[in-house]
């Protein structure tokens, strides 16, 4: 099929599905807004898995559609065009299904792949601790083989969408004698157990998205360990660069349509006319289509390849940006951004939720870092 005769697919199947119940569920959800409509929202990446459009990229023999970078790109601009929603279903697609499929074993992604592509299940990553946000290597959670299972020990923090989750990936040192990076290992835990309490964080926003986490003797069976034990630092590392790869294109679409918004409420206020104004709009303008450039020409790596540095790189560019835009929002709205009533409104909510920008997902700091180590060669490694 030609990428021309995809997208008229794309747009027809999403004209003719994102309608009925589901027209309600146009603009909603995404980063700040994660609590809107949980359970329509759950029907519709049914909907999407039912259609074949989960695991789009993934690999045929893998269960996935077999696309193109160029076709990904397609349906996630016909995506963002037509309004569609926030995903719910986006961590077990786009973090640990290529995970999986890099490291994993085929009985692995004989059981997991499936129920993510139908999202029948839902994954949260279990990375951050409350002493080890960006220094990653430094998590204390426990595992500890006992016969045929792992038991799970320690609390995770910042954990998106814990709360419908049904499945967890956990980074865990399973090695305390070991050097930092060499004793961890990669679990994936079933939430619903007796061992796991999820507890949510109330954001600045008001919502809820992001919870803790307390593993206190949880279980999953021995074989649910990707790659080697002690290898989990090499596999985290490598969902790391996924998490940074073609769903960043998804993240860019909302924010053009943030753009929009922003464009929108300067033109209602009447100040799009003025030079200022006008520059700084086009300045955010120009910022998203580097980030756009700057992801496409990434993407474009050998096959089997993982990310390098771009994945560094394409953070420091779009978390400042974002942060920016947050800041234009709430000066373009004028005085009256600063009066709340029952709920904020979408430019407040972007202003409050880009403060995080710069910090999760690996602190900008620390992305300087893994710029000056990997490509400057200029920090030791720990």
């Amino acid at each position: 099929m030609s990428d021309a005769d995809f997208r008229a697919t794309v747009r027809d199947w999403l004209a003719t599905h994102l309608t009925g119940e589901f027209a309600a569920l146009a603009g909603t959800g995404g980063p700040g807004r994660e609590h809107e409509n949980i359970p329509l929202r759950t029907a519709w990446e049914r909907e999407l898995g039912d259609a074949g459009w989960i695991g789009l990229g993934w690999p045929q023999a893998n269960g996935g559609g077999g696309a193109s970078i160029a076709q990904q790109v397609i349906f996630f601009e016909e995506y963002a065009r037509a309004g569609g929603p926030g995903r719910l279903s986006h961590i077990g697609e786009y973090l640990l299904a290529p995970t999986l499929i890099a490291f994993g074993t085929e009985e692995q992604r004989r059981r997991f792949l499936p129920p993510i592509a139908a999202a029948t299940e839902f994954w949260c990553q279990g990375y951050s601790e409350p002493d080890a946000g960006s220094d990653l290597a430094a998590v204390q959670t426990r595992a500890v083989r006992d016969g045929d299972v792992w038991r799970i020990t320690g609390q995770k923090v910042w954990t998106s969408l814990a709360h419908i989750a049904d499945w967890c990936f956990v980074l865990a040192r399973t090695d305390p004698q070991a050097p930092k990076h060499r004793g961890l290992s990669y679990l994936l835990v079933p939430m619903d157990q007796p061992g796991v309490q999820v507890r949510p964080i109330t954001q600045l926003t008001g919502s809820s998205e992001f919870n803790e986490v307390f593993f206190d003797d949880a279980v999953t069976a021995a074989e649910n360990i990707v790659g080697q034990p002690g290898d989990g630092w090499r596999v985290a590392t490598g969902t790391l660069a996924f998490e940074r790869g073609v769903a960043t294109l998804g993240q860019q679409l909302g924010f053009a349509r943030e753009l929009d918004d922003v464009i929108g409420t300067a033109r209602a206020g009447g100040v799009h006319d003025d030079p200022v104004w006008r520059d700084r709009i086009t300045d955010a303008w120009i910022g998203l289509q580097v980030l756009r450039h700057h992801a496409l020409r990434t993407l474009g790596t050998p096959e089997g390849d993982l990310p390098g540095v771009e994945a560094s790189v394409a953070k420091l560019l779009w978390a400042p940006w974002h942060q920016q835009l947050g800041e234009l929002a709430m000066a373009v709205a004028g005085p009256a951004a600063t009066l709340t009533g029952d709920e904020f409104s979408d430019i407040q909510r972007l202003f409050l939720f880009t403060r995080a920008d710069t910090i999760y997902g690996g602190s900008n700091e620390i992305q300087r870092n893994i710029i000056a180590d990997r490509l400057l060669g200029r920090v030791p490694r720990g």
